[in-house]
């Protein structure tokens, strides 16, 4: 299985103090959502952006624009 990759990447806050995690593909940002307690209407927004990239529906960068909100949304995104 092959990464749908997106650039440029969108910077999250990660549960270890002082790191944060650059998400650059469909894969890793549904790895990341899956995470998050806070799960807002972005956030429902963001995960079938990535269902639908796994179907061929959508873009990579679709996904990016949708994770990149759900993340502003929770406030996880980091500039």
């Amino acid at each position: 299985m092959s990464l749908h990759w997106f650039n440029p990447p969108v910077y999250v806050r990660t549960d270890r103090p002082g790191h944060r995690y650059g998400v650059s593909h469909v894969e890793g940002a549904a790895e990341e959502l899956m995470k998050w307690t806070k799960r807002g209407p972005k956030w429902n927004l963001a995960v079938q952006s990535c269902i639908d990239a796994f179907e061929d529906k959508v873009t990579p960068m679709d996904v990016r624009k949708a994770f990149e909100a759900a993340a502003k949304e929770e406030k996880m995104l980091l500039r």
